[in-house]
């Protein structure tokens, strides 16, 4: 079974959002949250749950869970939404940098699934790759209710495109 951390900012929109539809879609991941400036133990934000709650979406027992070396040690693959995110992890866990990319990258990048998710990760060279701004889902902290909307909608747009190449399941 594949291990996937999600990795935003503060373990309260994106990662949230990424974690719960991934989860839903494909019961067969094991799939984690976490943030990389996270106050841990706090409830994700209202305008997330209610994303969610618009998708027919829940995680009441969610709380925040700032990134640990147990995290990535755990983890086949860490899925960051920004280059900050890839940042981090290269200064803080470098030998997790291999494995850790972002969610537009991966689900345009990753070579499809079925086959060991450790050897086709590595493939991509992601402790060398160069982020670029398309790779960004911009964060929607602060934003009104369409903003966190857009921001699940995008998320679920692309995890429709890397969950298949996770998975090699392509009826997700």
């Amino acid at each position: 079974m594949s291990r996937i951390i999600f990795l935003c900012t503060g373990n309260a929109a994106r990662s949230v959002m990424a974690t719960v539809i991934a989860r839903d879609r494909c019961p067969e991941l094991e799939v984690r949250g976490a943030g990389t400036f996270s106050i841990p133990g706090l409830p994700m934000s209202q305008r997330t749950r209610t994303a969610l709650a618009n998708m027919d979406l829940a995680d009441p027992f969610h709380r925040s869970h700032q990134l640990e070396q147990a995290d990535t040690d755990w983890a086949d693959l860490i899925v960051g939404f920004e280059p900050e995110h890839m940042d981090y992890v290269r200064r803080k866990h470098p030998e997790a940098a291999p494995k850790t990319g972002s969610l537009p990258r991966l689900a345009r990048d990753l070579s499809p699934g079925p086959g060991d998710l450790t050897s086709r990760v590595g493939l991509l060279d992601l402790a060398n790759a160069t982020s670029a701004p398309w790779e960004e889902v911009v964060d929607p902290a602060g934003g009104e209710q369409e903003v966190f909307d857009a921001c699940i909608a995008e998320i679920a747009g692309l995890l429709d495109s890397f969950l298949p190449r996770v998975t090699g399941n392509t009826a997700i």
